[in-house]
Parts: structure tokens; sequence; C-alpha cells
């Protein structure tokens, strides 16, 4: 059975595949220049971070840009990392770039340091279990996370740990009461906005959990449409007037977890991606930013990939 995570990389590579081979080109090159020596990626300052490096490496793959010298430098950083506490964001970006390696190179950060993954994972994730059934953000965190919540069962389903009903049952009444009047979602219990991000891990997880039914689909799809600006992409969240190229990806891969991309105008949302490429490779976050990095990279190319020529927009 595959996991979530990657079917979801199995979507994006589909489409990646038809993109114009100078574009794919371009992005591969930013993204292979921005590997640092110790084998990790930076944001746009600092040091190489495990958040990054997660991103980069999907580029990377997306475009089939990864060779067997970067991703074993890649997996150097990786083993490294381990020998010391992490954060949970970090440790499941960890996870989840060792989930790729693996797949596509047979490198195994966990076992080649001496680390049983399974038990790594599952204990490390546990530790952020809290009281209302779902997942934290941190330690200090008194309430779960809807994001979390949603990172952490796709993290334990990529290391073969499954699910118990108990803890299904748990974490759908969890979601379903992090759900809005206006179809949305929100990250914690005590935020009345519903936002895209948190939309689109519960629509992830829900579906993960095999539990969205009509009339869950049918509002969040409503909710997210409406998220979508003038120029093509989508907002955070109702208040905010422009868009961002993270709330635009993570919208719109939940239309299609939602078999709804055909709601919205998907030609639109490509040209505004397209907008925001630089001629030199790399995307930015928005009009309003200046400045490339990996992270946003990746958003862009997951626009472009889900919405390659074939998909009919409006």
């Amino acid at each position: 059975m595959t996991s979530y995570l990657a079917e979801l990389m199995l979507r994006l590579a589909a489409g990646a595949r038809r993109l114009p081979e100078g574009l794919r080109r371009r992005h591969a090159a930013f993204l292979q220049k921005a590997q640092n020596e110790d084998g990790g990626f930076a944001g746009r300052q600092g040091p190489s971070d495990l958040y990054y490096t997660s991103f980069a490496l999907r580029g990377l793959i997306l475009l089939d840009a990864l060779d067997e010298a970067a991703a074993a430098r890649a997996n150097g950083f990786l083993k490294m990392r381990l020998q010391r506490p992490l954060p949970s964001v970090e440790f499941l970006s960890l996870v989840f770039s060792n989930a790729l390696l693996e797949g596509r190179f047979g490198l195994e950060a966990f076992g080649e340091s001496g680390h049983d993954r399974t038990d790594a994972v599952t204990t490390m994730i546990d530790r952020y279990r809290r009281d209302d059934g779902g997942f934290a953000k941190t330690a200090n965190s008194t309430t779960s996370s809807t994001y979390h919540s949603f990172l952490a069962v796709a993290a334990r389903e990529l290391v073969g740990v499954p699910t118990s009903n108990v803890l299904r049952s748990v974490l759908i009444e969890l979601i379903q009461s992090r759900r809005r009047s206006d179809g949305g979602f929100v990250e914690v219990p005590q935020v009345r906005q519903s936002g895209a991000s948190p939309t689109g891990a519960a629509v992830g997880l829900l579906k993960l959990l095999g539990a969205i039914d009509d009339e869950i689909r049918d509002a969040a799809v409503g909710f997210l449409a409406g998220l979508q600006t003038p120029e093509g992409g989508f907002r955070a969240h109702g208040r905010i007037p422009f868009a961002d190229l993270l709330s635009t990806f993570t919208a719109l891969n939940a239309l299609a977890d939602l078999d709804a991309l055909d709601v919205v105008d998907t030609r639109a949302a490509r040209q505004y991606a397209q907008t925001l490429a630089l001629p030199d490779g790399g995307l930015l976050g928005g009009v309003w930013d200046d400045t490339p990095d990996v992270e946003y990279t990746f958003y862009g190319l997951g626009v472009l990939s889900l919405l390659t020529p074939g998909e009919e927009g409006h």
C-alpha cells in the first residue's frame, strides 16, 4: 500500500515530467547550487537546516535532478543531525528526507547511524501526543496542531506503523472539531478564522484516515475556491488581500485530494506561479517578495506540476 506522501510525490512527478525542459533545467540548477558543503540546504540565511533540506530534495527529485553524489552528501548531513536531539519539525523533515533518499538511492540514514527507524520515529512522535488525541508542534504546546497531527500520522504511515482504530476515531473527531462554518479548518481550537494551510492539512489527514464524506468535501472545496484572488494565486485566509505561493500550492493540492481542481481557475493559478519564476531559476514567495529560496521553489514547482497543460481551467 502506497503512503500518502509517496502518492503525493508520484502525483507531482507525473506533472513535472511534462514541464518544459528549459524550465526544469533552470530550477534544477538553482536547487543544485543551493546545496552546502555539509550536504544540507539552508533557508535565506544561516547554516544548513533539515526543514529546508527536505524541500530542496523534494524539488530535485521532482525534476529528476538529484545525482548519486549529491544524494550521498545529503545523506551524510542527515546522519550528522541524527547525532543530536531534534525538535519535532526538524525530526519530521529528516524522516521525509530519509524516505526520499531511501526510495531513490537506497540510502537509509537511521540504519546507517545504528538506529531502528521505526522505533526512533514512533518514540519521537509519541512525545508530542496530547490529551486531545492529536500531536503538538513543540514540546511546550499544551494542545495539538492540525498540521502536525497530519505530519505525525503521515510519518508513522511512512515507516509502516498503522493507525489503530482507536487513534483513528480520536483523530477524526479532533479534526472535525477544528472545522468552521465556512467549510475550512483551523490550526488550533482557539482560532476562529479558517486558513488554507490548516485546511490542506485537515483534508490530507482525513484522506489518509479514509474519513472524507460528501459534506466535508463540498464545504472544503467551497472554502478553498473562495481563497483564489484575481491574480490567480490563493490567500492564506480570507482576511489577507494578497496571494502567496505556499497557500497556492496547499490549496491546489487539497483540491486535487478532493478531485476538485476543476472548480478553480487553474490557468490563472499556473500563470501566477509562472510570474514568480526568476530567469536564472528559483521562485519567489509572492509578488511582494524579492529573494527566491528552496522552499518556495518547491511550492512553485508543485503548482506547475499539478497544473501542467492538459488540466482544464475556467
